[in-house]
């Protein structure tokens, strides 16, 4: 959403600064480098219904960091990995990483950002595109009220959690090329890294994300605990091959169930704008289009 907007906003002749709390960029586009092998820990595919995030999608896939999941018609992985794409759209903006922001506030027409550790930053608008909890954290730290019915809406959002297991094998995993989605128990979803087209291809490369009501129930639990349930259930794709490293990361904001009643949120009032998959829609696309449309309305206004 962030960057998708950002880029827009540059085209049309605006100043823009992009603030990222992390090292690395996409949010949950993610991927994790265990012993030199690359993993999707985050978003595994997206997938294109609308002929608005069709082109970008061909133009990413013309620019060499989109593909075809092999075997699908409809799904797209990242390349080299999910990360692939939120590095591409990058390229050419002005980006602040490992930046973290601790609060934000409205002075005299302007914004004011709080970064830990860095000089604040002022702006004349404030575009947030982290996960809605967080965003509001933020506005709270700094004493910014939104209008009732707004805050009411967002505040009203809700999150499933999702943890998400990283698996290196001594060989090749029984995972089909398709992967596997699971309907019930403590799963949702297997996938053999290699086989979708992620990093060097290493053979055993797995990435297990288990369902909600799992990841609501054992999110506090300490790793090696949360391991040791989920592996009973995962061991009947390891074909044989034994686990070398398992990596649990912790997905707070993973999939939002509720969404928005608008793509995006713009309060010209306040010079602030929201977007993301709680506006857009709960996938990549939907993402994707709501960042889009903030742009849209930006150029409008």
């Amino acid at each position: 959403s962030g960057l998708l907007m950002a880029r827009q906003r540059l085209s049309h002749g605006e100043k823009v600064l992009v603030v990222e709390k992390s090292r690395g960029l996409g949010g949950r586009m993610a991927t994790k480098r265990i012993d030199e092998i690359v993993l999707d820990q985050g978003a595994q595919f997206f997938t294109a219904r609308s002929p608005a995030f069709q082109a970008i999608v061909d133009e990413w896939v013309e620019a060499g960091v989109a593909a075809r999941w092999p075997g699908s018609n409809h799904r797209f992985v990242g390349q080299p990995s999910m990360t692939g794409i939120a590095k591409h759209l990058a390229i050419g903006l002005n980006v602040k990483r490992e930046a973290k922001i601790t609060a934000v506030r409205r002075i005299g027409g302007n914004w004011e950002v709080d970064v830990e550790e860095q000089p604040t930053i002022t702006a004349k608008r404030l575009v947030m595109t982290a996960p809605v909890p967080q965003s509001l954290s933020l506005l709270a730290a700094g004493g910014v009220q939104l209008p009732n019915a707004d805050a009411e809406s967002l505040t009203q959002l809700v999150f499933h959690r999702c943890l998400s297991l990283l698996i290196l094998l001594d060989g090749p995993s029984a995972v089909p090329v398709e992967g596997v989605t699971a309907s019930n128990g403590p799963l949702r979803w297997v996938a053999d890294n290699g086989k979708k087209g992620v990093g060097a291809k290493s053979p055993g490369a797995i990435t297990v994300h288990a369902s909600p009501d799992f990841s609501a129930t054992h999110y506090m639990d300490d790793d090696a605990q949360v391991a040791k349930l989920l592996l009973p259930f995962v061991r009947q794709w390891f074909g044989g091959s034994k686990e070398l490293s398992v990596v649990l990361h912790r997905w707070k904001f993973s999939e939002p169930v509720t969404q928005y009643s608008h793509p995006c949120l713009w309060l010209p009032e306040l010079g602030l704008g929201m977007a993301g998959d709680a506006f857009g829609g709960p996938k990549m696309e939907g993402a994707a289009l709501s960042g889009l449309a903030l742009a849209e309305v930006l150029a409008q206004a």
